[in-house]
């Protein structure tokens, strides 16, 4: 019968154990010292060896003729642990025995001593799988085993695990095996079998492996199923599902040169081929992964491993960091969306055309700094003339004719500030700053037209006031103040976001994206939402008064 590559080079002493050499060394002290531990956590990805070196532990402390902290592999109990005809070591699966009745049972058969071993040993694979009560149950054994007993617990995801079970136990992480190493164990194998393939299908199969030995023998060997003799770089590409490569730089190159039909067509020819969409959208995030490695690194080949950098080099040349970095972010939020949606061709398609679109507003952003750079601060080292300072009497009496002839106080006296220590502003913010006097409107129609970003910002810092502003509705905008209101149904949303804290961070968030000063009102429908106007009304009028002093100042 037919055995798989990743069951049949499995590793079967800790010198064979690729990449953890950290943990290796370890273990073979301690079987070498006879200082074995009750209990070890095996934690890292998929495929790097946990299961494996549990096995080979649970060889090493029986072995009758153990080198150098190694198993024999020949002697009467390495025989039996192989090919299983030996009981005292035990491998579960938590994902299926994950119950209190199974640890309960497993608890019983402990107190029993191994019969043809000096350990007994339990192996229990994806232990973050058992319940909160299975856990519990296990507690009192770890915490108090049996002298013969040793426990090995192999996990991915080690922050499950309650705190009280990884105190208990020895915690080893396994690292990511490199490129290097999967490509030169692949390399070991495929001279071992007499095939022939090219080392760029390897560094190809070892790039999409993630780091997993298990992974990469699991590919090599669909490409062996396909073609025994010879394994050629165009096969691997149909077997994985992968696009190839001059695919992606082109398509690359033409989002860079903002030819969307060519894009969308070459997502079409993917498509046609079968090719996985979401393994597609991968490939795209590791080429500008590569380029972004290519404009900031002094060595790329190193981090990259790849022969021919040049390709590369010619399209990061055209593009700038900041547009890499912006398109990454794209595509990964693409990524996310790809796996849970019915439709990711879709998904990729939008994608594409906001990195198309991406390309326009660095254009824009690119003039604004031109303008910005055009800007120079007031020179302030020139002397003022002595007949240019107005006597303070004339002024006040100037003001208060002003006052006198004036109905009402108008609204924009509420931007008229407190007395305090003024607020240090570069001319350079104050020019970026719209406000009335160079013919900025600001409406409440432009900030429902930006409304829906302002809340993807709001969601960013703080999901759950997202949560809770999304169920108002803008009504106005007066004065600096935008007024939300929500239903009578939904007074608990607007009870909880009315709070300080929550509106200063609200506020700050508005302010810092329309570049001006906003505070936020929130209101059930039907209540006056003229309150904070009067109130600063009244500041406005107590700040003139306090300025010019009461007997200069008339209100009518």
């Amino acid at each position: 019968m037919y055995q798989a590559l990743y069951r049949k080079y499995r590793p079967k002493t800790f010198d064979e154990l690729l990449g953890q050499k950290h943990i290796t060394t370890t273990l073979k002290n301690q079987v070498l010292n006879d200082n074995i531990a009750h209990a070890y956590l095996f934690s890292g990805t998929r495929g790097t060896g946990k299961t494996s070196a549990a096995k080979i532990l649970s060889r090493a402390v029986n072995c009758l003729n153990p080198k150098d902290g190694n198993p024999c592999n020949e002697c009467d109990c390495c025989k039996g642990i192989l090919n299983e005809s030996i009981m005292d070591v035990i491998e579960m699966d938590a994902a299926s025995n994950n119950s209190v009745d199974d640890v309960r049972d497993l608890r019983e058969k402990v107190i029993y001593p191994p019969a043809r071993t000096k350990y007994k040993v339990y192996i229990i694979d994806e232990v973050h799988m058992l319940s909160k009560g299975a856990f519990n149950a296990l507690l009192k054994t770890l915490e108090e085993p049996p002298k013969h007993l040793i426990f090995i617990l192999a996990t991915t995801e080690p922050e499950r695990l309650p705190q009280t079970i990884l105190s208990r136990c020895q915690r080893f992480d396994f690292k990511r095996i490199t490129t290097k190493d999967i490509v030169e164990n692949m390399r070991n194998i495929t001279d071992e079998l007499k095939v022939e393939i090219d080392d760029n299908v390897l560094r190809l199969i070892a790039r999409n492996s993630d780091g997993a030995m298990r992974d990469a023998l699991s590919l090599l060997d669909q490409c062996f199923s396909f073609n025994g003799e010879k394994v050629t770089y165009e096969d691997a590409i149909d077997i994985l599902g992968i696009a190839n490569k001059d695919l992606i730089q082109n398509m690359v190159i033409n989002i860079r040169d903002k030819n969307l039909e060519k894009v969308l067509m070459s997502i079409d020819e993917i498509i046609q081929d079968g090719k996985d969409i979401n393994q597609f959208i991968k490939d795209l995030i590791n080429y500008f992964r590569d380029l972004m490695i290519v404009k900031t690194s002094s060595n790329p080949k190193e981090i990259l491993e790849i022969d021919n950098l040049e390709p590369l080099k010619e399209v990061s040349n055209n593009m700038s960091l900041d547009y890499i970095l912006k398109a990454l972010n794209t595509l990964t939020n693409a990524e996310v969306q790809g796996k849970w949606s019915t439709q990711p061709r879709i998904v990729l398609e939008m994608a594409v055309v906001k990195l198309i679109d991406l390309e326009n507003e660095m254009s824009l952003e690119e003039r604004v700094k031109r303008l910005e750079q055009g800007i120079r601060p007031i020179d302030q080292s020139k002397e003022i003339k002595e007949d240019a300072i107005v006597p303070h009497k004339n002024i006040a009496k100037s003001i208060a004719d002003k006052i006198k002839s004036t109905e009402d106080i108008k609204p924009a006296a509420d931007k008229i500030d407190k007395r305090e220590e003024p607020k240090q502003e570069s001319v350079k913010e104050q020019d970026q700053r719209p406000n009335e006097d160079d013919g900025y409107t600001f409406t409440i129609e432009k900030i429902s037209n930006e409304w829906e970003k302002v809340l993807q910002k709001i969601k960013l810092k703080k999901i759950n006031l997202y949560a809770l502003i999304l169920e108002g509705e803008l009504l106005s905008f007066e004065n600096g103040m935008i007024t939300i209101g929500y239903k009578e149904s939904y007074s608990f949303h607007r009870d909880a976001i009315n709070t300080p804290q929550n509106k200063e961070i609200i506020e700050e968030i508005i302010s810092k994206y329309f570049n001006r000063d906003i505070v936020v009102n929130f209101i059930i429908k039907g209540e006056p939402a003229n309150i904070h106007k009067e109130n600063k009304k009244e500041e406005a009028i107590k700040s003139v008064i306090d300025f010019f002093g009461e007997e200069n100042v008339e209100i009518k």
